[in-house]
């Protein structure tokens, strides 16, 4: 299938090795262009999975001209489950190369090893947002930013003072099997006991992207500090964890320091109200801003004045179906569906036609071909925007994006297409 896909004349693909670290770093930084030297970026460890990350190169040109990668999520959490998923990563394109279909033939052969591999899904975060809709993904998903004042009121949780918050120096020797174990329950079971997880979620499953993960190096703090984490502890017991850095800053009223987090992980609602009262209670800062948190997280509703902490959402994991049955039938459904839905796929024909989908309310589920007329039709695009739960089929229709053929059809689906948690990945891949 992969030997169908072609490049446009003058271009060929090259599966890429470790020696071929300076050439993915020089055309990663044609694209993404950054201050931080090669030399810097060299002593860093590199995520990629080399037998995943293939490059173009063109006649006349020394180096790469292009690059796609992919990581290999094979526990991607979707709504009640989880399924092979390929996270694509590193798309980049030279300057010079651009506007002359690279992307085209990249997207087409990822999507191509995707089918290979049995992985009916590819997952992204989107550089720029315009781009990615026009090869089928949709935004399956939205995080939330938010930069909340030092000492802002919190709400009482009962439990809190079972709870105890250490706070120390980061290490992958010391916290990686902690942060790792309390980051895959935190993506199964975000409620601690409510019983269904956070589709979206993915692992750092493979040793390289660990690797980065712990990486600290000083070309990318950004004048803060060492990273730091704080682990809030019920009996001895971990319960939740926030990496974190510190950044000092003195204004003639005094001291403006900001405290940035990665993920603020907590297992229940008394270790997470213990867990931000720390964090928003640092001496010398003036402010707390988490990198991204759910758009549903605890702290929404602990805090009592939420406006003042600038709520903004923003796009997060966009989802893209490659195997239309196989994908549908892989998830679990908020209520009892029966419905056929008429796909549009114009880059994989074979996901295209009329697909009956049937489920009990949070069972199994099928999705087979049929010859019947579609109760719902949309295009895949949409499909992956409402995938992971967190979109709805109705809230698109009302964009005219989706269209419902057969009465009360595209409220069931709506309905059913829902989850109970919101989705998002922690961390961009």
């Amino acid at each position: 299938m992969t030997s169908d896909v072609r490049l446009p004349d003058g271009y060929r693909f090259r599966d890429l090795k470790p020696d071929n670290l300076r050439e993915v770093l020089d055309i990663d930084g044609w694209a993404f262009p950054s201050s931080v030297s090669f030399e810097d970026l060299e002593k860093g460890n590199l995520p990629l999975t080399w037998e995943r990350t293939v490059g173009v190169e063109a006649e006349g040109h020394d180096g790469l001209v292009a690059l796609h990668a992919s990581y290999p999520f094979t526990e991607f959490q979707v709504p009640g489950g989880t399924l092979p998923t390929a996270g694509l990563t590193w798309v980049a394109v030279h300057p010079q190369h651009r506007r002359r279909r690279l992307l085209t033939g990249m997207i087409d052969l990822h999507m191509a090893r995707c089918r290979e591999r049995g992985e009916p899904l590819s997952a992204l975060f989107a550089a720029e947002t315009a781009i990615y809709g026009r090869f089928g993904y949709g935004r399956a998903a939205n995080d939330l930013r938010l930069i909340v004042p030092r000492g802002a009121a919190l709400r009482d949780v009962p439990g809190v003072s079972d709870h105890t918050v250490r706070v120390e120096h980061a290490t992958r020797e010391r916290h990686g099997e902690l942060v790792a174990r309390l980051h895959r329950t935190a993506g199964e079971d975000p409620t601690g006991g409510g019983g269904v997880n956070r589709p979206g979620w993915a692992l750092r499953q493979t040793e390289e992207l660990q690797a980065q993960f712990w990486d600290d190096l000083p070309a990318f703090r950004h004048g803060a500090e060492t990273r730091r984490i704080a682990i809030v502890e019920r009996d001895g017991e971990p319960r939740g964890y926030c990496l974190f850095r510190r950044r000092l800053d003195w204004q003639p009223t005094g001291p403006r320091g900001t405290v940035r987090t990665g993920e603020v992980i907590a297992l229940d609602a008394a270790a997470a109200r213990a867990l931000w009262g720390v964090l928003l209670d640092f001496d010398l800062m003036s402010e707390t801003t988490p990198f991204m948190l759910p758009t549903d997280d605890v702290i929404t509703h602990l805090l009592v004045n939420p406006r003042a902490a600038d709520p903004r959402v923003t796009d997060n994991v966009w989802v893209r179906l490659v195997d239309v049955p196989t994908a549908l039938a892989g998830r679990r459904y908020a209520a009892d569906v029966d419905v056929v839905l008429g796909v549009r796929d114009d880059r994989l024909p074979d996901n295209a036609g009329s697909w009956r989908l049937r489920a009990t309310a949070f069972g199994e589920a099928t999705c087979e071909r049929t010859d019947a007329a579609a109760d719902v039709e949309l295009d895949v695009r949409e499909l992956g925007s409402a995938y992971l739960g967190g979109v709805s089929l109705a809230s698109l229709a009302g964009a005219g994006l989706v269209v419902g053929r057969t009465p009360g059809a595209l409220s069931t689906a709506s309905t059913a297409f829902n989850w109970p948690v919101a989705p998002m990945c922690s961390w961009v891949f």
